[in-house]
């Protein structure tokens, strides 16, 4: 485009208008970058307040921890116990509880790691 304008004075205002449309695009939006930073740092500071406030609200003390552990527990205690009922009245008795004894054996070992896994993340440092 520039090698058809034919004179060298609008060759070089167009040049000029060129340069000047360029810079008028480029200056304000850096202009306006640097009045954000600080909004930016006002917004990344709110939201890191409301983050640990909403944090502190979820986080569960340390008594209903324990509460849950030991609710934990006595279900624990109850299925393990289930689960020796039916293997004394299967290998004593006769019975024919081979599945049910199965299935209260696996939700023990299940309920097992879990209490297991819970009491370590939530009491390992003591």
């Amino acid at each position: 485009m520039l090698q058809n304008i034919k004179h060298p004075v609008l060759r070089s205002l167009f040049i000029t208008l060129l340069a000047s449309l360029s810079m008028m695009f480029v200056l304000p939006a850096h202009a306006e970058e640097a009045a954000h930073e600080g909004e930016s740092a006002q917004i990344l500071q709110a939201f890191n307040k409301q983050h640990r406030e909403t944090e502190h609200a979820k986080s569960i003390t340390d008594n209903d921890k324990q509460r849950i552990m030991f609710l934990l527990g006595v279900v624990l205690i109850t299925l393990v116990m289930i689960t020796g009922g039916l293997g004394i009245a299967m290998g004593v008795y006769g019975k024919q509880v081979f599945v049910a004894h199965m299935v209260f054996a696996a939700l023990s070992m299940t309920l097992a790691v879990v209490h297991a896994i819970v009491g370590l993340v939530w009491f390992y440092p003591f």
